[in-house]
């Protein structure tokens, strides 16, 4: 079993609010753009949940991915009366929000950011998932709505809805990801920002490039095993066609220590986050052993963390993090290229440098 990176510690009451909404959102007829194969996805997620005991074990990730993003509402100070969670999994970003914060500067905890949001609507296609810890007592720390739509690509919401759109490894899932963000910007506010965290670029690049070589040997070529994910340099770009301005895009890595291979895809199926590709191919049994031999002769370590007599294995996670704002009145606008009045070099110092 794996080692849990972070425990949310808040109290945990039931929500009694439950609204389940479908909605007709495609036309007949396959997307002009289809990678992933949402219904499996909706059963995965759904699998995830059904096992409460299991998930709940496995939420470590999604755990601490959900606080750091929550971290970047610290700088916000202004209240947000409408929140959407797009993509809310089990109400990680919830749970997190009731998290006291502390400040070394102060000598008691800085009151949770729950305290400046009014409701927040937390919206899944998974029901099992989304529903799994409504018993739980951070449910009432904040105002707390669940919704089940059919397909997180069609929001059915008007535009100017919310005051703050935030959305925690969900969205690596989209098949028409610019269409997605072109909609959260629809749906929000002018002058209101959308945070997002999303798995991209070389998460997992261990897995994948073992599993490469495994299929290789034992099967001659290569079978897609692992999703294909967005890159750090163009998400930027992304956000800016969708219309967001003051964007900031930073980059993760957390790296989690497994015993061995089938620990990490044990974990990775009760998270519910399975390979989903159209494309994607069976796993033999020979081509999991070979795999195993190979992610542990390239990335073992050598610390016997595991307790096995073996040293564990690590699984990087990079996580991208994003923050657009939608165009207001009034909004702050960065200065014109060259319109600085100080050198960089007198900040820095040195910068004469004498040529020889």
């Amino acid at each position: 079993m794996s080692v849990p990176l972070a425990r949310i510690r808040s109290r945990w009451r039931p929500c009694t609010k439950i609204i389940t909404r479908n909605y007709a959102v495609q036309t007949p007829g396959r997307p002009s753009l289809e990678v992933f194969n949402r219904a499996a996805k909706r059963i995965q997620k759904d699998r995830a949940g059904s096992n409460v005991e299991q998930s709940r074990n496995v939420d470590y990730l999604k755990d601490e991915v959900a606080l750091r993003l929550c971290d970047r509402l610290l700088d916000i100070k202004r209240t947000f009366p409408t929140v959407l969670d797009l993509g809310a999994n089990s109400c990680n970003i919830a749970r997190a929000l009731t998290v006291p914060y502390e400040d070394p500067a102060e000598t008691e905890p800085l009151q949770p950011i729950s305290s400046r949001i009014g409701n927040i609507k937390c919206v899944d296609t998974s029901q099992a998932l989304l529903y799994r810890d409504e018993d739980l007592e951070f449910n009432k720390e904040l105002s707390l709505q669940r919704e089940v739509i059919r397909d997180l690509e069609y929001l059915p919401y008007e535009p100017n809805t919310f005051d703050l759109v935030l959305s925690s490894l969900s969205i690596h899932w989209i098949n028409d990801l610019p269409s997605l963000l072109a909609q959260v910007n629809s749906i929000l506010k002018p002058d209101s920002p959308f945070i997002a965290a999303m798995f991209g670029g070389d998460t997992l690049f261990e897995l994948r490039s073992s599993l490469q070589l495994a299929n290789m040997e034992r099967r001659g070529g290569v079978i897609p095993h692992i999703s294909p994910l967005a890159d750090v340099k163009d998400i930027g770009g992304l956000l800016t066609k969708a219309g967001f301005k003051m964007l900031t895009v930073d980059v993760e890595d957390i790296v989690v220590d497994f015993p061995s291979t089938f620990a990490l895809m044990e974990d990775l199926q009760a998270m519910g986050e399975s390979n989903a590709t159209l494309q994607r191919g069976p796993l033999s049994k020979d081509v999991l052993l070979a795999n195993e031999a190979i992610y542990r002769e390239l990335h073992k370590e050598e610390s016997n963390a595991s307790g096995n007599g073996q040293g564990g294995i690590p699984a990087t996670f990079r996580i991208i993090f994003m923050i657009g704002w939608k165009e207001g009145a009034g909004q702050r606008q960065p200065l014109q290229r060259g319109s600085g009045d100080v050198n960089l070099k007198d900040i820095l110092g040195g910068g004469d440098f004498e040529q020889k």
